[in-house]
């Protein structure tokens, strides 16, 4: 795979990209993707957050404020 380059395993971003990389050779990178979704949980609470994001506004507000940050 790499021929004789000597690998640091104990670096965490060398290991990393070279497994992107196999996966993304392997797999394509939509199947990278997939594979990477598998292990990558998140954090937070994706309920409460949107609850309180959503809160207090109408379909109607919501869609007006995205129409003009398209237009801005």
């Amino acid at each position: 795979m790499n021929g004789n380059i000597a690998i640091d395993y104990r670096n965490s971003n060398v290991i990393s990209k070279m497994g992107i990389e196999a996966l993304t050779k392997e797999l394509g990178p939509v199947g990278m993707a997939y594979f990477i979704q598998q292990f990558d949980r998140g954090e937070g609470d994706y309920t409460a957050e949107r609850e309180s994001l959503l809160s207090g506004i109408s379909m109607e507000e919501a869609l007006h404020e995205l129409e003009a940050d398209r237009e801005a």
